[in-house]
């Protein structure tokens, strides 16, 4: 009886294992097709991963909300301050919404057209106060003339055609932000935040059941440690890059710069990027002045925009982030590059984070591994010590 289980096991065996070879075979040999069904696929899902990351990202102030609302006196609002907590949110996320499309992006596009029409000009113009330019000034170097001999004869406004860019936007707007797609994504994060509790409660038991108990609980550290990190500086830097955006758009605006709309929001977006990021867009910022505005209206502007971001860094900054990442700018600027090279703009943005958590890793390995060896050391001194005891009573 058992010679025949044994038997017909090796059958079952031997079977499953051709089918998992002609699974593969055919999954090789129509890749094509298998690279469209999981592209598919990953579209469908898309929205619950956009879901998952707003309920992320307004974990806390819903949270906030709905202790606020706990603490009413009146019934009906405290049994229902979760609830009221995830609409307030909403409705605040709503009307910035609409404070953005109706009033901020209108006048950015209105900056981003008209310098579009104008550049141009403002390239031909920046060409010829270089030809006027002394022959001894230091602006006439051989690299510098080999550039704009080479760009000199480029028709800069076909790489800026104002059709194209909005036939750009469109096209990405229409891919990312489907009615459907944004439907299903706030309602997957309100049912995120709504059962948060649940949903924590059963990852928790899940990795309890899968790791043991020492891995779950370096898990579970490690799982706080990069929340922490990644909600605070994520919501931090953008609160930050909102504030620094509107300071400088301001100043802009009463220096009487041109595209002070524009190079506020531009300067703002880019200021989420630590160190560099900041570097790269006042540039930007100092070269369009430049040729907009002229020499001494960009020192002006210049000196002010340094101004404002030494404050933010030393003042505003430190008190929406509350606490430094406690990294190197070195590290910084090395996860920055990398992150860009790999993944673009959003890396560049999420290394900061991601390298921090990295250290915290690194680093608890490191002391984890000098803890064994002062422990052994320890345990070396102590056999020596006992050795020499016995010997001593010995004698």
């Amino acid at each position: 009886m058992n010679e025949i289980r044994n038997h017909w096991k090796k059958w079952i065996y031997w079977f499953l294992l051709g089918v998992a070879i002609i699974i593969v075979y055919k999954a090789l040999d129509n890749f094509t097709d298998v690279l469209s069904v999981v592209d598919k696929f990953f579209d469908i899902i898309t929205p619950f991963f956009v879901g998952i990351f707003i309920a992320y990202l307004i974990y806390m102030p819903c949270k906030k909300f709905e202790e606020a609302f706990k603490n009413s006196k009146i019934k009906l609002v405290s049994k229902k301050a979760r609830a009221l907590g995830i609409f307030t949110v909403y409705l605040i996320l709503f009307l910035l919404a609409v404070i953005l499309v109706n009033f901020i992006l209108p006048v950015v596009f209105e900056s981003i057209t008209d310098l579009i029409n104008n550049i141009q000009g403002y390239y031909e113009v920046a060409i010829n106060k270089y030809n006027n330019l002394p022959q001894d000034s230091i602006f006439k170097g051989e690299i510098v003339s080999d550039f704009i001999k080479s760009i000199q004869n480029i028709d800069i406004k076909q790489y800026f055609q104002v059709d194209k860019i909005l036939e750009y936007i469109a096209s990405a707007l229409n891919a990312v932000t489907g009615i459907f797609d944004v439907f299903v994504a706030v309602i997957v994060s309100i049912y995120i935040l709504a059962e948060k509790e649940k949903i924590i409660g059963f990852l928790k038991k899940a990795a309890g059941a899968l790791f043991k108990e020492k891995t779950y609980k370096n898990l579970d550290k490690y799982f706080n440690n990069s929340n922490e990190i990644f909600f605070k500086f994520i919501a931090s830097q953008f609160l930050d890059a909102i504030v620094v955006g509107v300071l400088v758009t301001i100043a802009m605006s009463i220096m009487g710069i041109k595209y002070a709309p524009l190079l506020g929001f531009f300067i703002g977006l880019f200021n989420m990027i630590p160190y560099v990021g900041a570097i790269f867009a006042v540039a930007i910022a100092g070269l369009i002045t430049l040729i907009t505005g002229g020499a001494s209206q960009t020192i002006w502007m210049l000196i002010v925009v340094i101004i404002l971001q030494q404050i933010d860094a030393n003042i505003i900054n430190p008190k929406i982030v509350g606490q430094s990442l406690k990294i190197s700018p070195l590290l910084v600027i090395f996860a920055i590059t990398v992150g860009g090279a790999y993944f673009g703009m959003l890396g560049m943005f999420l290394a900061v984070p991601a390298i921090a958590v990295v250290r915290i890793i690194v680093v608890d390995y490191i002391d984890f591994k000098l803890a064994i060896k002062n422990e052994a050391k320890l345990q070396q001194k102590a056999e020596i010590y006992g050795q020499i005891k016995i010997e001593e009573n010995k004698k």
